[in-house]
């Protein structure tokens, strides 16, 4: 009689909480500046030309002296085959604008695309605004395999020891995250972030000692030069590799929309709506890794693209991956296109490393951010 008195007045069941859950989604995913599909398209679209507009004009800009009009001669001639073949296939002119500037400015864009993407990722998995691809450790990884293999010379990849040990590590130390997250129970998002700052602290210890026993100025200089970032060693071959990762990445997270969205809402609510996120939250982190990996390869470690980025998107398009996530690509794209100019003309003869550039410019930025607290995560002020 009790039950039946209850459903008689119109209880539910807690499992029958959907529509209120679902509520609340909704009005967290609603957030930002710029609300519906047209201010979404518009934005896609501008992105887009802007992207676009900045590799144009970026493949004219270096410390070479050409014109226009030669730049863009040999990249018609590359491309569609006009112009004089004596003179547009060979030359200084050609090597420069077809092997140096425009390989290193698609690299850019893919790096861009792939940290920002990352950070979004990253920053859901652990439902921690301030997170970004560097927070679980996977930098420290990074800088542990190419200290290893620049100063004590492991790794038997010929030239490219330093990029796939980097690689290695980075990966490693994902799933030794991981791994460290299961202990003494199921893995949460806090777990997460202790293992991987301390997975972090262990592989700088590492690689300071390294630094420290192997007296070698030389490879030093190489280490740390690689560390602080760069574009300047892309080649068309790798490029085509860190592309195409870079895109499928974007397009399987673009599928997970809605389990990153359910995120948002914490374990137990989503345990409520069925599903499990701790399965989901495993495999983000291994494809998110893998991402960084292959960055990591091409370019080295550039930080903070991934943290600026997606705060920036959010505050003016919400918290919704459906939008934050193709949103944050191309304007990660655009931000390391730019940033790499900026790298590359602001010191005559000279090319200062990017991620000293962008900390200088972001950091303070980022600091402006958290003291206005202008910027929202799952629709709660931070």
């Amino acid at each position: 009689m009790g039950l039946r008195h209850k459903m008689q007045r119109g209880d539910k069941p807690v499992l029958g909480k959907r529509p209120s859950t679902d509520k609340t989604l909704s009005q967290r995913l609603t957030t930002g500046v710029f609300h519906g599909i047209p201010a979404y398209l518009c934005a896609v679209v501008l992105l887009l030309v802007v992207l676009v507009g900045s590799v144009l004009f970026a493949v004219t800009v270096g410390s070479a002296d050409l014109t226009v009009r030669q730049v863009y001669e040999v990249i018609l001639f590359e491309w569609f085959h006009i112009g004089d073949p004596a003179t547009l296939a060979q030359g200084a002119v050609h090597d420069i604008v077809w092997y140096i500037r425009l390989p290193r400015i698609v690299l850019g864009v893919a790096v861009g695309m792939g940290l920002a993407t990352v950070g979004v990722v990253m920053q859901a998995v652990v439902q921690n605004p301030l997170a970004d691809p560097y927070i679980l450790g996977i930098s420290s990884g990074a800088s542990l395999g190419a200290t290893a293999a620049i100063l004590l010379g492991i790794g038997a990849f010929g030239s490219n020891s330093v990029g796939v040990c980097a690689f290695l590590g980075a990966l490693g130390v994902s799933f030794a995250v991981i791994g460290l997250s299961h202990l003494g129970g199921r893995a949460t998002p806090v777990k997460l972030v202790l293992a991987g700052v301390a997975l972090s602290s262990v592989c700088s210890a590492i690689s300071n000692f390294i630094v420290y026993v192997a007296d070698d100025p030389g490879r030093f200089m190489t280490v740390t030069f690689w560390l602080m970032g760069s574009l300047a060693g892309a080649e068309w071959e790798s490029n085509g590799v860190i592309v195409l990762v870079v895109l499928l990445a974007i397009a399987f997270f673009l599928t997970q929309s809605r389990t990153l969205n359910l995120m948002l809402l914490g374990d137990d609510t989503a345990i409520t709506l069925g599903t499990n996120l701790r399965r989901y939250r495993q495999v983000y982190l291994v494809v998110a890794s893998l991402v960084v990996g292959f960055v990591v390869y091409a370019s080295g470690v550039i930080g903070f693209v991934g943290l600026m980025i997606p705060h920036v998107i959010r505050v003016l398009f919400g918290v919704d991956h459906r939008k934050l996530l193709p949103l944050s690509a191309l304007a990660g794209g655009i931000f390391l296109v730019w940033a790499d100019v900026v790298a590359r003309t602001i010191l005559p003869n000279a090319e200062l490393p990017i991620g000293i550039l962008i900390s200088i410019v972001g950091a303070p930025a980022f600091v402006l951010l958290l003291v206005k607290k202008t910027y929202q995560f799952g629709g709660r002020p931070s």
